[in-house]
Order: structure tokens, then sequence, then C-alpha cells
């Protein structure tokens, strides 16, 4: 099982994990598919949007790991 990170990449968790994209809008990033977000880091895009990266952290890989069950 991945495990995501503050350093995980925004693009690379929606290419393995597509049903974390909830997550991201829920923090104010709209626009999953344009090159700007999808290269951000999961830190990078939490200081754009004023979010904490350690409760986005957790969100991702607990969808992550619930839908793996």
């Amino acid at each position: 099982m991945v495990t995501i990170t503050k350093d995980t990449i925004v693009g690379d968790i929606l290419d393995i994990a597509p049903e974390t994209a909830p997550a991201f809008v829920e923090i104010g990033m709209m626009c999953l598919g344009c090159p700007a977000s999808r290269n951000e880091t999961v830190e990078e895009a939490c200081l754009v949007h004023d979010q904490s990266v350690d409760q986005l952290v957790d969100k991702l890989n607990a969808l992550i790991a619930a839908n793996k069950h």
C-alpha cells in the first residue's frame, strides 16, 4: 500500500488513487486537471489553500486504505 506524505505530488496521488479527488476539492482545489495543481506537492497545495497539511495527509491515507479493503 502506498503512503502519502506532505512531499507526495498531487498528480501522482490522483493517478494511483482517483478516489481521493473529493478531498482535494474540499480544500478548494477545483482544477485538478491543470498542470499547476497536478505538479504541486500536498504541502504546497495546502499552503496555497490555507489548509492543514497533516489533516489532508491523514484524510488521503484513510481514503486510500478504505478503498484497498
